[in-house]
């Protein structure tokens, strides 16, 4: 779509066809001072649904369901904006959505739109396609107020010694719209924590997100959310989501919807801040800060933050919570390091160590249920049958794999009693008897995060708070070291503050 500029006004040339030929008729992005909106007329009668549809978002015009005569009445009189979707500065291009500036993700394309060949993001394609001529529309009109007269919190659980002293940072930082780190170990018990500063922020009028890395989070998150906050509407949004147009007070969300939104949110939850896709992907950190309101509160909740956020809230530079302790209060499970010779080698002539394989007999003749880890998914293939001799209801696990869902009901079913994994369960699972294995534990894609992660899934019930975890290795490393080091001074903050009673 072109526009013409008149009286510091754009005029989307569909509208005003007698612009069209015009030399000011241009792609949008291809303007090279956008006008400012104009001011707001407070006599207009705006559309509240519009209203609903564009209140903190970013949206393309496929994507909106009113009429471009619409759109553009409401922009003439300062209720939406229209802002480019593509940024061109010295022939290099930026997708204003999703912050890509890489030159091999963008390609060009003859648009019927605009007659022109138009330069398109293919970063964020999976969302619909900015493009040199589509703008991104938002509302700048009224905000649609959130209304609580009473706590909408309606949870009668409590909160332990360490979860309340975290819980009343996260309402501190809310108030005053600060940033907080929560750094809590494994099964801590972070969504808890949550439930007053979510409360007090909906108290104030304020609208809410919590956002997660994975799909499977954010459908464990949803119900119980739906649950202690009954009384306030909560969308859920992920690939697929039906909620995907619903305004919300509180909206739950994959990290990759809030591409889509705008200065949306008073406080932003972050959880899992450490994990993939997140924390590899700029595109998905750029739209989170691009999701929250110029002022307004973020919190980071993590058991494993990088290196650099630990290096800052040793230093101070970072505002940070620890909950070092477990709400049953027993001490977090410490690895055991085990040498296995090349346990390559034998895997790859379908065979496992002798002590591996030993480790696993015990399970099953204890009736223990395991997780058994491996750094490739064509590695614990090769064993299977192996291990289908000691028991044929033991099954192999990993992202691909269609049966993924049924495969870890079934193991919470307990009707298998080991699982082989990739690192896919290392975190966002919980089985209350666990034992677990990592077999070549100093492979690479065992960093320290992923080990204390996968080490966390051991002990998380307060019916059976402890458990095995082994490591077995052909050589330690660093990650390896860390990752031990780590549980090993969350257990010794913890019994120095007296959260932990063993």
């Amino acid at each position: 779509m072109k526009f013409s500029c008149q009286n510091g006004i754009l005029l989307p040339n569909q509208l005003f066809p007698s612009q069209e030929h015009s030399p000011d008729s241009l792609p949008i992005s291809t303007i090279e001072n956008l006008p400012q909106a104009p001011s707001m007329n407070l006599h207009y009668s705006y559309n509240k649904d519009l209203q609903k549809w564009l209140s903190g978002k970013q949206l393309l015009l496929d994507d909106i369901p009113f009429s471009l005569r619409d759109i553009q009445s409401h922009y003439e009189n300062g209720y939406l904006s229209y802002r480019k979707s593509i940024m061109i500065e010295k022939n290099k291009y930026t997708c204003v959505r999703c912050g890509n500036g890489q030159k091999h993700l963008f390609a060009s394309f003859p648009c019927a739109r605009c007659g022109e060949n138009c330069v398109y993001c293919r970063k964020c394609l999976m969302m619909g396609r900015t493009s040199t001529c589509s703008p991104l529309i938002s509302w700048t009109g009224p905000d649609i107020p959130i209304d609580c007269h009473e706590h909408p919190l309606r949870w009668t659980g409590t909160l332990s010694t360490g979860q309340d002293f975290a819980s009343k940072a996260v309402v501190e930082a809310v108030q005053n719209t600060k940033s907080l780190l929560v750094w809590a170990v494994c099964g801590a018990g972070k969504t808890e924590v949550l439930f007053n500063g979510i409360n007090r922020a909906l108290l104030e009028g304020k609208r809410v997100c919590l956002a997660t890395p994975r799909t499977d989070v954010v459908l464990e998150l949803s119900p119980r959310l739906k649950k202690v906050f009954p009384t306030i509407t909560v969308a859920t949004l992920y690939g697929g989501s039906e909620d995907r147009h619903l305004y919300a007070p509180l909206t739950l969300a994959t990290t990759h919807q809030l591409l889509r939104f705008y200065h949306a949110f008073d406080v932003v939850v972050l959880d899992e801040v450490d994990a993939f896709p997140y924390s590899v992907e700029e595109a998905l950190q750029y739209c989170v800060e691009q999701a929250r309101k110029p002022i307004s509160s973020i919190i980071y909740l993590t058991a494993t933050p990088n290196e650099k956020w630990r290096k800052e809230c040793r230093k101070e530079k970072r505002s940070f919570v620890t909950i070092p302790a477990r709400f049953h209060r027993y001490s977090l499970p410490v690895p055991r390091f085990v040498w296995c010779g090349n346990w390559q080698k034998s895997l790859n002539k379908g065979k496992l160590p002798v002590n591996v394989y030993k480790w696993i007999t015990k399970r099953i003749q204890d009736n223990q249920q395991a997780l058994l880890f491996f750094p490739r998914i064509e590695l614990m293939e090769k064993v299977l049958p192996l291990l289908k001799t000691i028991h044929p209801k033991i099954e192999t696990v990993h992202a691909e794999d269609p049966k993924r869902k049924e495969k870890v009901q079934a193991m919470r079913d307990k009707e298998i009693p080991i699982l082989l994994t990739t690192t896919i369960l290392e975190r966002g699972v919980t089985f209350p008897k666990l034992d677990v294995a990592v077999i070549g534990a100093e492979d690479r894609i065992f960093t320290e995060s992923a080990l204390v992660q996968i080490a966390g899934r051991v002990g998380r019930s307060s019916n059976f708070p402890s458990g095995d975890i082994t490591f077995f290795h052909y050589g330690k490393t660093d990650s390896m070291v860390k990752a031990r080091r780590q549980i090993l001074s969350m257990n010794k903050e913890a019994r120095g503050r007296g959260l932990i009673d063993d």
